[in-house]
């Protein structure tokens, strides 16, 4: 019994043992199955992640090899580009070269002969210049590369051919590039070239020729650029025709221009000496009358005042009332004969100028000291307005005291009662301007030209009533000019006048 019972025991605790491992080879299986599972999915996870990942990359290896596609193409462009840049700049380089001999000569043979460069400089295999002669017949310029047979063929195209007379007619670029298949081979046929461009040559006067460039080589397909290079130098060459053809014209008129001042200046000199000999015969004329007039008048005066004094005897009333209109009108002629020889003498250089340093202001209060009997009379205000420090003037005494005479006695006559006259005085320029204002009838605008001429007198109802010699200005403007000063005059009619001169500072 005890060892059944052991061995019952023996059994059962084999029993759970086996039922334990079972459950633990159960758990372990499940543990396994797990682990895998979670292994799995786990690569699973790695291998979508894989997939985006090759999925990524490929899409950037498509990416880069667009880009590389497009870095490829856009350096080809940029290489193509520059090619063309570089074309430009070596063009524009050549141009400049070839414009500026064309500018700077003004002879249009020279300008022909200086073209011979534009092939070479540009890189052309062939080139000439044809030009209008006067009518629609063309004839050659300059050209390279061509033999005289070919370019007599070339004017009879030029001449017949519609597309390249629209050239020489409307203008525009015509180019191997811009023209139809059959229009093209035609001219590139007939000019001896594959690819050709021709402009025209416009000047002022319109289209008078055109400029041709061609070439052969395949690979001389010509550009844009090059048809603008090709356009701006045959409108240079249309701008320096143009311009020596001016300098040809402006050359010839100034030729003539020079002979015809040449003949003129002859006759104007021939007509100056006998001006002076006009001039020189009219002073010596009035100083050999004015002398031999002085004389007798001389007796008249003396005669008329022995019989006004009663010397010769006791005269009527009548009669001595015209002895002294005789004495009057004598001394009216003695001052025109002294007016005139003063004047022929200033004229010719006679009159012997005594020049020193004066003050004006005396000179002018000594004028209104020997007019103050007029002033008085008319009732004439006469104001001297010159400041005391005034500059002094270089001048002769007598002669400009007999200018300010003449002018302000001339203000006074024509200033009606209770008028006034301004003497005013100050420095300008370099001088000293003396100005004589009144407020009288003033001077017409249409006399202002000839107030200073001899015998001289303007029209107005004082010089009417008034005999005068119209002399005086004519003797003031003589002695202001000796002086190496000027006078002149501003005035309205009914306003006032005012004389205006300059005299040296001292």
């Amino acid at each position: 019994m005890p060892e059944l019972m052991q061995d019952f025991l023996t059994t059962m605790v084999l029993n759970v043992d086996f039922q334990r491992i079972l459950n633990i080879i159960g758990f372990l299986a499940l543990f396994a199955v797990i682990v895998m599972g979670v292994i799995l999915a786990e690569r699973s996870k790695q291998a979508n992640q894989l997939k985006q990942s090759l999925s990524k990359m490929k899409n950037s290896f498509d990416q880069l090899d667009a880009q590389a596609k497009l870095i490829v193409k856009t350096d080809l462009e940029l290489n193509k580009t520059q090619e063309e840049l570089d074309k430009k700049i070596t063009a524009l380089f050549t141009l400049q070269k070839i414009s500026r001999l064309l500018s700077t000569t003004l002879d249009e043979q020279e300008i022909f002969r200086r073209s011979q460069s534009i092939a070479s400089e540009l890189g052309f295999e062939r080139c000439f210049i044809i030009a209008q002669e006067g009518t629609r017949k063309f004839s050659f310029k300059m050209s390279r590369g061509y033999q005289e047979v070919e370019l007599n063929k070339i004017i009879n195209l030029f001449e017949s051919d519609p597309a390249l007379i629209k050239v020489t007619k409307e203008g525009g670029i015509l180019s191997s590039s811009n023209i139809s298949d059959p229009n093209r081979n035609r001219i590139a046929t007939a000019l001896g070239v594959i690819y050709f461009i021709i402009a025209p040559i416009i000047t002022q006067d319109g289209i008078e020729g055109a400029l041709l460039v061609g070439n052969n080589a395949s690979s001389s397909l010509f550009t844009e650029g090059e048809e603008e290079t090709i356009a701006i130098l045959a409108t240079q060459l249309g701008q320096s025709l143009e311009n020596a053809r001016l300098f040809e014209q402006v050359y010839s008129s100034h030729h003539e221009l020079e002979a015809k001042i040449k003949e003129r200046t002859k006759e104007l000199a021939d007509a100056l000496e006998e001006l002076k000999k006009i001039s020189k015969m009219k002073s010596d004329f009035v100083s050999a009358v004015s002398h031999e007039l002085r004389t007798p008048l001389t007796s008249i005066k003396g005669y008329a005042s022995i019989l006004i004094d009663g010397k010769a005897g006791d005269v009527p009333d009548f009669v001595k009332e015209r002895l002294e209109k005789i004495n009057k009108h004598s001394d009216g002629l003695v001052r025109l004969i002294n007016d005139l020889l003063d004047i022929s003498r200033i004229e010719s250089g006679k009159v012997e100028m005594k020049f020193e340093s004066e003050n004006i202001k005396d000179i002018v209060e000594n004028v209104a000291d020997l007019l103050a009997p007029q002033t008085k009379e008319k009732q004439i205000q006469l104001a001297i307005e010159i400041p005391d420090n005034l500059t002094r003037v270089y001048i002769d005494h007598s002669q400009v005291e007999r200018v300010f005479i003449n002018l302000v006695g001339n203000a006074l006559k024509f200033t009606p009662q209770n008028g006034k006259i301004i003497i005013r005085a100050k420095e300008s320029n370099g001088n000293v301007q003396i100005d004589i204002e009144d407020n009288g009838i003033g001077i017409p605008e249409d006399a202002k030209e000839n107030i200073f001429s001899e015998f001289y007198r303007v029209d107005n109802i004082i010089n009417q009533s008034l005999k005068g010699t119209g002399l005086g200005l004519t003797l003031v403007k003589y002695i202001v000019e000796a002086h190496k000063g000027r006078i002149w005059v501003e005035s309205q009619p009914n306003k006032g006048s005012r004389f205006s001169f300059t005299l040296p500072k001292a």
